[in-house]
């Protein structure tokens, strides 16, 4: 339930009482601080949303603790759900239809202008004049620009997505970032390789290499997930996939190299789609090393500044193989990606990889256990109280 009220004034103007709050960051190791903003001006096209339920990204955290530069003061948080309380005029999800008062969203990380060359290429999520939620300096007339604060400003060009009401908060917030990305992966993997049948490697059993694990197996194909992590290899199984851990030796039954000689063994010699979702160096080298003949890799994770990787492009070229990054996506992919969680979620135990949420108040506490690694998503619920 909504503790907000929202007062129209005039055609742009709407007042928010109590005010919404954004919370600010500034720099490595200082504390968020709240900004209240009372007023919001809607431009034709825009729309405020309440916030639900936004979610820790990684990059978020590789942010805050430095690890990648970033315009502040800035608002963070591009994973969320909420609910939409004020629409300009000519304001349209994204298949067209007029966006409505009580719709419950979620919406691209980007903001395009749909007319530029990349645009016009389909690469909306490279556009000339790109605009990030949860990436921008705060200015005037857009302070409510990220996810850490009770409402958002939907700019127009930004890709927006009606959700059902008995989709869970926990697994709607993530397919603004992750799920989405999963398509696109998914999607730049299909366009070399048809997944029903293949055998596919994800690196990674973060929120999007699990988002792809649980699609692929949808479409059909044999994936294998390498994590480090014997919790996440855990939950991974439940998805219907086989596990490897990249850190085990000797004659261990989840060594790679052996987990793919019994696929070998079932008539799959080859992985033929490798998706690196963690952003190690280790496994980039893998997943170019262990995409088969006419194989795609598709690289994924590696969004922060790491290690450099060598390239043996003698290998690539005689084995037929296509590397191939993936960032963001389309606003197509997200309505993909939230119509694979409106068909699964009752079957596949995604609310679960949000292991703790707190109120906004304690958006650094939940930024300091997202750093643990210990949950696959920490929660940032605006209407939750400190306790």
């Amino acid at each position: 339930m909504s503790m907000h009220t929202v007062v129209r004034v005039g055609d742009l103007d709407v007042i928010v009482k109590p005010s919404p709050v954004a919370m600010v960051w500034y720099e490595p190791g200082r504390p968020h601080e709240a900004l209240a903003a009372p007023g919001v001006r809607l431009a034709p096209g825009e729309a405020l949303v309440e916030v639900e339920l936004a979610t820790v990204c990684g990059s978020d955290v590789h942010t805050v603790s430095g690890h990648r530069s970033a315009p502040a003061p800035l608002v963070l948080g591009h994973e969320q759900v909420g609910r939409v309380v004020a629409v300009g005029d000519g304001a349209v999800r994204a298949d067209g239809s007029p966006l409505e008062l009580g719709d419950r969203v979620v919406w691209s990380v980007t903001v395009s202008c749909g007319d530029c060359d990349r645009c016009r290429r389909g690469l909306t999520q490279k556009c000339r004049t790109l605009a990030k939620y949860g990436h921008e300096r705060v200015h005037r007339g857009w302070e409510l620009s990220g996810g850490f604060a009770t409402h958002v400003q939907l700019r127009e060009g930004t890709a927006t997505v009606r959700v059902s009401e008995s989709l869970p908060a926990a697994i709607a917030a993530p397919a603004s970032c992750a799920t989405a990305t999963a398509v696109a992966a998914l999607d730049a993997a299909e366009a070399k390789v048809e997944l029903d049948g293949a055998l596919v490697l994800v690196t990674g059993a973060g929120m999007i290499g699990l988002s792809v694990a649980a699609m692929a197996v949808e479409a059909g194909a044999e994936v294998v997930v390498a994590d480090p992590d014997a919790s996440r290899r855990a939950f991974a199984r439940r998805l219907g996939v086989v596990t490897a851990d990249p850190l085990a030796r000797g004659a261990a039954p989840e060594r790679l190299d052996t987990v793919l000689a019994g696929f070998a063994e079932r008539g799959l010699p080859e992985v033929l789609v490798a998706i690196e979702a963690s952003g190690s160096a280790a496994a980039v080298r893998t997943v170019l090393d262990v995409v088969g003949v006419g194989g795609v890799a598709v690289l994924v994770g590696s969004v922060s500044p790491g290690s450099e990787v060598t390239l043996d492009p003698e290998t690539i070229v005689r084995r037929l193989a296509t590397v191939t990054g993936v960032h963001n996506y389309t606003a197509g992919q997200l309505e993909r990606a939230v119509g694979f969680l409106e068909r699964s979620w009752q079957s596949l135990p995604f609310d679960e990889l949000v292991g703790v949420t707190h109120p906004l108040a304690e958006l650094d506490l939940a930024l300091e256990e997202a750093a643990t690694g210990l949950h696959v998503r920490v929660g940032v619920a605006p209407g939750r109280r400190p306790i």
